[in-house]
This record gives C-alpha cells, sequence and structure tokens, in this order.
C-alpha cells in the first residue's frame, strides 16, 4: 500500500497556510486515518469531517482512550459509507489535540508549545488545511464530504470554499451559523477553563498540573446541550445516586449529576484545554452567509454539488430550523437538495448513535450518486 494511505498517518506539510484572522501556519502538521482504496482514477474518496471533541479515528480504535471509533455504525465494508467502495479519509481538525497543529503543538520560532500564542483559527481555515492533506494525498475531487455538527459545518464550508473539488455534501445535525445561544454556551466552557488556576494563561504544558478543573466543568456544561429534556428524564429522572435518601449535602445525590460529573472528567482524560478554547471559538466565529457578502445563498451559487441535510426533532442545539434555513439557501442557489427530519429522543447526540433511518438515508443518497 502506498505510505500515504492506512492508519494513524501523519504529514507535516511546508505550508504557509493563510488563515481568515491574517496569520499563517507554517508547517501544518495534519493527523489522519484512511480506509479502504483509492481508485485508479482517484474518483472514489469521501471526507468524513469530525466534531468539536471527535477526532479521526472514525473507525478505529483510539489510541488513549482503547474505544472503538466513533462511528463505527457508518463506516466500513458494506456500511453506508462503505470501505469497499470508497477510499474514506478522515482528519484531525487543526486546533485539535490530536495530532494536527494545535496550541500544544511546538512553535518552531520559540520551540515552545505554542499555547495561547496558536493563531485563532475558523472553520474555513479547518477546510483549506484539509484540501492542502488532500494535493498530498493525490486527490483532487471528493465523492462527498460527510459531516455532523461541526463536522457538518465544515462539509458546508468544503463547496463553498472549494466549488469544484465536492461533488456532493452530507450534513447532519448542524448549522450555516452560531446562533448567540450556541455562543453563550461555549463561553460559560472557555470561562470555567481560564478560572481553573492551573490554566495558568494557556501556559501550563509541562506543569504537571493541565486545568483539568475547567475543562470537565466546560465539558459538564456543553453535554446537556447535546441531550434532550426527555432523554434526560427517560434516562435519570430524578432518581438518586447509589442512595435511598437526599444527603442534604452538595454531593451528587442525583444520578444526572453523577452522570455529568463522570463526563467531565473522562474527557479530560483526551482532550487539551487550550484546544477546547480555540475550536469553540472556531464554531463561534462561523457564519456562512457573512463570508459570502451576507446572503447564504451566494455560498452555493458557483458549486454543482448536490446536498443530503439531516435533522432531529429533539436537537435544540441546532434545531430543524436551522437546516431548513440551509435547504431554503441551496434551493435559491439552484443547487439540488434533500432533506429529511428524523425522529429520536437523543438530541443532538443522535448522529452518533445507531440509527437506522440515518442509515437509510445517506445509504441511498450516496449510492444514488454513483
Amino acid at each position: 500500500m502506498d505510505n500515504r494511505f492506512g492508519l494513524d498517518r501523519r504529514v507535516t506539510l511546508a505550508g504557509p497556510l493563510a488563515l481568515d484572522s491574517g496569520a499563517a501556519l507554517a508547517p501544518v502538521e495534519i493527523a489522519y486515518e484512511t480506509y479502504g482504496t483509492l481508485a485508479e482514477n482517484g474518483g472514489n474518496a469521501i471526507l468524513i469531517c469530525h466534531a468539536l471533541t471527535m477526532d479521526q479515528y472514525v473507525a478505529s480504535r483510539h489510541p488513549v482512550t482503547g474505544k472503538p471509533g466513533w462511528w463505527l455504525q457508518m463506516v466500513g465494508p458494506g456500511k453506508p459509507i462503505d470501505t469497499d467502495r470508497h477510499l474514506v479519509v478522515c482528519a484531525n481538525v487543526i486546533g485539535s489535540c490530536m495530532g494536527s497543529s494545535g496550541p500544544a503543538s511546538i512553535d518552531p520560532a520559540t520551540g515552545e508549545p505554542y499555547g495561547m500564542a496558536f493563531p485563532v483559527i475558523t472553520i474555513r481555515d479547518m477546510v483549506r488545511a484539509q484540501a492542502m492533506l488532500l494535493d498530498h494525498l493525490g486527490i483532487g475531487r471528493l465523492k462527498a464530504v460527510v459531516g455532523g455538527s461541526m463536522g457538518g459545518m465544515q462539509a458546508l464550508s468544503w463547496p463553498a470554499t472549494f466549488p469544484d473539488r465536492v461533488e456532493a455534501a452530507v450534513v447532519i445535525a448542524s448549522t450555516a451559523r452560531h446562533s448567540a445561544q450556541n455562543i453563550a454556551f461555549h463561553e460559560v466552557g472557555r470561562q470555567a477553563i481560564m478560572a481553573d488556576p492551573n490554566w495558568r494563561d494557556g501556559d501550563y504544558y509541562g506543569s504537571g498540573s493541565a486545568p483539568a478543573a475547567g475543562l470537565a466543568v466546560a465539558r459538564m456544561a456543553a453535554h446537556i446541550t447535546y441531550l434532550s429534556e426527555a432523554g434526560l428524564t427517560e434516562k435519570f429522572g430524578r432518581k438518586l445516586q447509589a442512595r435511598d435518601a437526599k444527603t442534604f449535602g452538595f454531593d451528587a445525590d442525583f444520578q444526572v449529576e453523577s452522570y455529568l460529573r463522570h463526563q467531565g472528567l473522562a474527557f479530560t482524560d483526551r482532550f487539551d484545554a487550550n484546544a477546547y478554547l480555540y475550536i469553540t471559538r472556531a464554531m463561534d466565529y462561523f457564519d456562512l452567509a457573512e463570508e459570502h457578502g451576507g446572503m447564504l445563498a451566494n455560498a452555493f451559487r458557483e458549486t454543482r454539488a448536490r446536498f443530503c441535510l439531516i435533522s432531529f426533532d429533539t436537537d435544540w442545539l441546532y434545531p430543524t430550523r436551522e437546516s431548513r434555513a440551509v435547504v431554503q439557501a441551496l434551493h435559491a442557489a439552484g443547487a439540488r437538495a434533500s432533506f429529511v427530519e428524523l425522529s429520536s429522543p437523543f438530541g443532538h447526540d443522535a448522529f452518533l448513535l445507531d440509527s437506522p433511518e440515518m442509515n437509510r438515508v445517506i445509504h441511498g443518497f450516496l449510492r444514488n450518486g454513483g
């Protein structure tokens, strides 16, 4: 096999990568995974874009947690994203902490980790970095780009940024811009991190004490937005945690409290606090209409890609109206677009869970395109 393809790959590209902020990043390190084989004509590649706290290990074991890939029900031989038919690429976004350039990377100018000297990035910057990787892999055009949540933002940005490089886009539980409420939740998380005395203005690498408490609180706050009230009520209600009566103290009396604490602590084992700051800021800056003269339809006028949008009825983080707004803009631009709202009790996280209906929609959309 070509040594550019396979599992646990990393490449250092000279760059520079021009960023929306006006800064430039060089070199550009990208960690990625590939599954399947690139066709001789290079026309069978699918790019999967990951969400905020995910990574490139979409269908392979995570090296830190040991857990299986985060989208195994979607990616693999004979699955909706079929690795027998396609070369599937998933890259860790820049700004993250699983091998791609981010605040924990070494700044060549100082020989020390960037910390908060790392340039602020955008969703479009992430997409440009992915395009550099595809150039390195010899992939000029994508059969499809697929993503949920923040990955869906990238999937929308791809045909807007590189209209001639994408044949199809699958956008799941996502939006074309971050709302004031979304920004507000992210700011709570960022402030929790920066209030942790171990944050040290982002200069905690090598100190032996990362801002784990602040990062855990940030994760707890965000995790609530990924769920639905109905799902929380069904799973936890007001049930007590391993006790018969309230303690009249501030221990985790309720099961839902214990659950959130566990989610927060587990997150600190696999994620970097500074990376969380940078990626949430990139999401908050995302406004595809703003990037194209204030009109969302303008973002899609140059592309001939076809689009599939999927939303979930209990997702209040990126509710169905956000997907409908994108579909309306696509139709206004003359783009081919299909849309479905699926029913699920699991809120925003439904796109990560096994959903036969979602599987059928994506399978049909990708197969109908050849």
